[in-house]
């Protein structure tokens, strides 16, 4: 035991002590760890193993530079979303340019390299010192012993993972007459997979080929979902998990080629028709003076005859990637956590259609590491990507997107659908729009590297939202005008994908990425023209009556195809709140699980979104 006193040596191992305690970081930030047991016996268990295997610290330390420079990570994420590391932070990181980085981190860039010097310094320390000494080595025959026990213990887990696991007996009493499934060892289900083949009734044999499920008495008691929140080592499945998704996202078109909806017009091929869908970035509900704000923020939008607002919608989840996908396509609000999905979006169905597409955008597309919304876009006949400065102050404006909707306004093809990705009210808000628009005072504009977490700038960056807000009301005017001069049946379509908090009242969050309402109300409304109106009366009038309901983003793709007159097999028209099939229905948002929003409490000066009962798991 004294060997171990040295100073080296409880340095080497108060440091791994660190790294191992990081899971229960969230106690620190108020909130609770689920099964801290299990995850204590994950951790001792893989400290074990590693120790086990490579024989001394020195052999294995390198291994742990990722939970090293992921422990100041977690904290920050713990101290301001709530949440450790996750397959999300993960791709948000991978797909934002060093220049985004940079500016959004803006002054405290040099905090963070600091921080980040240090633990290189922490980490080059505590190998130099396992690497020396030799007091912490296993040499003897009690390593062997423990390498065969936990050698078996992980043949055992491949094998059930690999043939399923045996319901208990009392299972397959009860179940005698139903065929039982196998127990899931965790993961989706696959056709054909274990997880979805009847377990053997007692007595039975297994078909020809195939070994027999796992006894139940010899499953292990190890979740996949607890490893994957120890630490270190359940590092190494947030890691696998993020490479799962990136290598789905790269074989999505693939996957999803053949993929039809069967969609056709019910208007005839040669009648012109113009649809337009804008998708707006981090507006808010309430900035909006046509919702009551106080702040002349939409004076020209407010002049539109044709143009009703929606009050009622909340977008699922305050992230970019994730949201815009529910926007697009039919995936669930409760699985836009997952990147991808195995279904095309509306722009497939209006090509089936025989509308050109158009997918025009003032975001940005990193190559061979598409996000997921820019996946969906390269369905469109035409995909244009017209941000190179990625959020920096050298990005464009919205209004270059102007140009490319001109040009597809005038495209000869009678029927046209155009999707508008703008930058909207992305921070840095005062980069959003030019000098002209600045209207409250004092802002941000011309301020050097802002840092949004210091709440001392909480009017500026106010002041500077509202003028973004204020810019946004003058490009969505300066393109309804566009559908106006076509003469054409035109109609327009605008959500946001998220909302943002800014210091409210005495909250002292902002940006977004949190459980607030001030992020899930988002702003939305549709517009017709008059020759649309006098083509689809019918359509109108539905809109009027549903435009107070409460409607979700997953709401938008039934609508917007309705709105066309596009149908297609198994279409849920329910959905579309311009039909008078329309029904309301759940409204899930990711706050702390999958919360029911109708049946959920506000609390707090930030306005966060409690459920009332027992949230949904996250999956």
């Amino acid at each position: 035991m004294r060997p171990l006193l040295r100073p080296r040596n409880l340095y080497v191992l108060l440091s791994y002590l660190v790294l191992s305690s990081m899971p229960f970081a969230p106690r620190l930030f108020g909130h609770p760890v689920a099964q801290p047991g299990e995850l204590l016996g994950i951790e001792l268990i893989c400290w074990i193993g590693a120790w086990a295997f490579c024989k001394r610290p020195a052999y294995f330390h390198w291994l742990l530079l990722p939970a090293f420079l992921g422990l100041p990570v977690e904290l920050y994420l713990y101290a301001f979303y709530g949440q450790g590391i996750s397959t999300h932070h993960l791709g948000i990181i991978v797909e934002t340019s060093p220049a985004e980085a940079l500016e959004f981190l803006g002054s405290k860039v040099w905090l963070l390299a600091g921080v980040f010097v240090g633990v290189l310094a922490w980490f080059a320390s505590t190998w130099i010192a396992a690497w020396r000494t030799r007091d912490l080595d296993w040499e003897d025959v009690s390593r062997t012993a423990v390498m065969g026990v936990l050698g078996l213990g992980v043949a055992v887990f491949v094998y059930g993972r690999a043939f399923g696991i045996a319901p208990p007996p009392l299972a397959r009493v009860a179940g005698a007459s139903t065929k039982p499934a196998l127990l899931k060892t965790g993961g989706p289900a696959s056709p054909g997979s274990a997880e979805e083949t009847a377990a053997p009734r007692p007595g039975s044999v297994p078909p020809a080929g195939r070994l027999p499920p796992l006894a139940y008495w010899a499953r292990l008691p190890l979740d996949p979902d607890a490893f994957a929140r120890a630490w270190p080592f359940g590092l190494m499945a947030r890691g696998f998990d993020f490479y799962k998704e990136r290598v789905y996202l790269a074989d999505l078109n693939r996957h999803s080629a053949h993929f039809r909806f069967g969609a056709h017009a019910a208007r005839p091929a040669d009648e012109p028709q113009l649809v337009v869908m804008v998708i707006g970035e981090s507006s808010r509900y309430d900035r909006w003076s046509l919702n009551g704000y106080a702040r002349e923020t939409n004076p020209r939008l407010a002049q539109e005859s044709n143009l009703v607002t929606l009050p009622d919608v909340i977008t699922s989840v305050s992230a970019t990637r994730l949201s815009v996908p529910v926007i697009i396509s039919r995936k669930p609000a409760t699985e836009s956590l997952k990147d991808g999905f195995s279904e095309k979006s509306f722009l497939t169905a209006f090509k089936e259609a025989g509308f050109k597409t158009f997918w025009l955008s003032n975001q940005i597309s990193f190559g061979k590491f598409d996000t997921p919304v820019s996946v969906f876009a390269k369905e469109a006949d035409v995909v244009d990507f017209l941000n190179l400065g990625g959020f920096t102050d050298n990005s464009n404006y919205d209004e270059v997107l102007f140009g490319p909707l001109k040009h597809a306004l005038n495209d000869p093809a009678p029927k046209k659908l155009v999707v508008l990705h703008t930058l909207g009210s992305h921070w840095n808000y005062s980069h959003r729009y030019p000098k002209q628009f600045d209207k409250w005072l004092p802002s941000l504009f011309g301020v050097d590297k802002p840092v949004y977490t210091d709440i001392r700038i909480k009017d500026q960056l106010n002041n500077s939202y509202d003028s973004s807000i204020l810019y946004t009301d003058w490009f969505l005017a300066h393109v309804i005008d566009s559908l106006k001069e076509s003469q054409q049946p035109a109609s327009l379509l605008y959500a946001a994908d998220h909302g943002q908090t800014l210091y409210d009242n005495s909250c002292r969050l902002a940006f977004h990425g949190h459980n607030t309402q001030y992020e899930f109300h988002i702003p939305a409304f549709a517009w017709y023209s008059d020759a649309y109106r006098e083509r689809y009366p019918d359509k109108v009038e539905q809109l009027l009556r549903h435009r107070k309901a409460k409607l979700a983003t997953e709401n938008m793709f039934h609508t917007l195809l309705d709105m066309a007159e596009v149908r297609y097999p198994g279409e849920r028209l329910e959905w579309s709140f311009v039909n008078p099939h329309f029904k309301q229905h759940k409204r899930y948002v990711d706050s702390y699980g999958w919360t029911d929003y109708d049946n959920a409490t506000i609390q707090g000066e930030c306005h966060e979104v409690i459920s009332k009962g027992k949230p949904l798991p996250r999956t």
